[in-house]
C-alpha cells in the first residue's frame, strides 16, 4: 500500500513549493490584482450570456395538411358608413363566405374619428319567425304572415321576413337588390333610413376570420356581393354614387397569434389618396411559422410579406370599389427555438478564462521581475545606462 501511495504521489503535476523561498513584490501585487479584476469582469460576462436565450432559426418544407389560417384584423373606413361596408372571404378550392358576419364588430365612427357606435354586425329588426300558414300579395305588418322574397324565391315555401332574407335570396339569383325603397321588409326595418342616417360617417371594422390554409383573399367593399357565371359582382344597395372613398388605416393584421419578435409589415398602414376611387390590392406572402420558448411552449403562427396596387377609376378602369387582400401560402416553414448556452459549455469558457488569465498573468509578472533584477545587476556593476 505504501508503494501505491509513493508511486501516486509520484504522479503530482503541481509540486508544492516551501513558503519560505517565496519572495512577493509591489509589482506582482499590481498584476494580481489587475488579473483578478480582468477574471470578475470575464465572469459575469459568461455569467450573463449563459442566462440569456438564444434564437435559432431553421428552414423546412411544410407537410402540414388539412389545417386552418387564423385572420385577426382592424381597419378604419373613415369614408364608408357601416351600413354599406361588407367583408367577404374566399379561396382557390371554391370555398366562398359572402357578406361575412360571425366573430365580425363594427364601430360608427364620426369625421373626427371619434366612436358614435359600436355593435356586432348585422343591421335590421329582429326576423320575424315562420308562420304555419302563407298568404299572398305584401307583407301588411302582420307579424303571423309569410313575406314575399320579390322573385327570388326558390320554391313556393320560400319565406323572406327580413331585409336581409331578401337580400340573400337575390343573390343566390344572382340578382341586385337595386330599388329597396318598395321592398316592404326593408321600410318596416328602416333599413332605408338608417344607411341615409349614416351618411357621411365612417366605419371601424375588426374581428376574425377563420379560412382553409389555402391560396384566397378576403375584401373589404360597400354593398353586399354575390357571383354570377363565375363573375363576381356588388350590389350597392340602391346607393349607387359616382364614387366611394376607399381610403383606409389598417390598424392591426396578422395571421395567426403573435410571438416574441413577429413584425406585421402592415400594422399601422394607412393609404389616403387624390383620386380614392377604385380597388385597393394587397398581395400577401404567408409563411408558416413555429416560435418555441425555452420552457418548450410551442406557437404555431405565421409570417408575411406584402406588395400593393392600385386600381383606378379615374380613367374609365371598372373595378370594384374596396379594399383585396390576396394571399398564398408559401411551402417553406420557419422554425423559430429559444435555446440557453449549454452548462458544460460555460463551465469550459469560465475554466479557460481563469486558467488563461492565470497563466498570461505569471508571464507578465515573471517578466517584470526578471527585468528589474537584470536592471538593479546592471546599476550594482556600473553597466546601465
Amino acid at each position: 500500500m505504501d508503494k501505491f501511495l509513493q508511486k501516486l504521489r509520484s504522479l503530482d503535476a503541481y509540486p508544492k513549493i516551501n513558503e519560505d523561498f517565496y519572495s512577493r513584490t509591489l509589482s506582482g501585487g499590481l498584476v494580481t490584482l489587475v488579473s483578478a479584476t480582468v477574471m470578475l469582469f470575464l465572469f459575469f460576462s459568461e455569467l450573463g450570456l449563459y442566462f440569456y436565450t438564444v434564437t435559432e432559426s431553421k428552414l423546412l418544407v411544410d407537410t402540414s395538411r388539412g389545417e386552418t389560417l387564423h385572420i385577426n384584423f382592424d381597419i378604419t373606413f373613415p369614408a364608408i358608413p357601416c351600413s354599406i361596408l361588407s367583408l367577404d372571404a374566399m379561396d382557390v378550392s371554391g370555398e366562398q363566405h359572402l357578406d361575412i358576419k360571425h366573430d365580425i364588430m363594427k364601430k360608427r365612427i364620426d369625421v373626427h374619428g371619434n366612436v358614435i357606435e359600436a355593435r356586432k354586425d348585422g343591421i335590421g329588426a329582429p326576423k320575424i319567425e315562420r308562420p304555419l300558414q302563407r298568404h299572398g300579395g305584401r307583407l301588411e305588418h302582420d307579424e303571423q304572415y309569410c313575406g314575399s322574397c320579390y322573385g327570388g324565391e326558390s320554391s313556393d315555401d320560400d319565406c323572406c321576413n327580413s331585409c336581409e332574407e331578401v337580400q340573400e335570396a337575390y343573390r343566390k339569383k344572382g340578382w341586385a337588390l337595386t330599388n329597396m325603397e318598395f321592398i316592404d321588409q326593408c321600410k318596416r326595418e328602416g333599413f332605408l333610413q338608417k344607411v341615409k342616417d349614416e351618411d357621411g360617417e365612417g366605419c371601424n371594422i375588426h374581428g376574425s376570420l377563420e379560412v382553409n390554409k389555402v391560396a384566397g383573399n378576403f375584401h373589404f367593399s360597400p354593398g353586399k356581393s354575390f357571383h354570377l357565371s363565375n363573375i363576381f359582382f356588388t350590389d350597392l344597395l340602391g346607393f349607387q354614387k359616382d364614387n366611394y372613398n376607399i381610403s383606409h388605416k389598417i390598424n392591426r393584421l396578422t395571421f395567426g397569434d403573435s410571438f416574441p419578435g413577429l413584425v406585421n409589415p402592415l400594422d399601422g398602414v394607412q393609404w389616403v389618396h387624390e383620386t380614392p376611387h377604385g380597388m385597393y390590392q394587397y398581395f400577401i406572402k404567408v409563411v408558416p411559422t413555429i416560435y418555441t420558448d425555452v420552457r418548450g411552449r410551442a406557437i404555431h403562427s405565421n409570417q408575411y410579406s406584402v406588395t400593393e396596387h392600385f386600381k383606378s377609376s379615374e380613367f374609365g378602369f371598372q373595378s370594384i370599389p374596396g379594399v383585396f387582400f390576396f394571399y398564398d401560402i408559401s411551402p417553406i416553414k420557419v422554425t423559430f427555438k429559444e435555446e440557453h448556452v449549454p452548462f458544460l459549455h460555460f463551465m469550459t469558457n469560465i475554466c479557460a478564462i481563469i486558467g488563461g488569465i492565470f497563466t498570461v498573468a505569471g508571464i507578465v509578472d515573471s517578466s517584470i521581475y526578471y527585468g528589474q533584477r537584470a536592471i538593479k545587476r546592471k546599476v550594482e556593476i556600473g553597466k546601465f545606462g
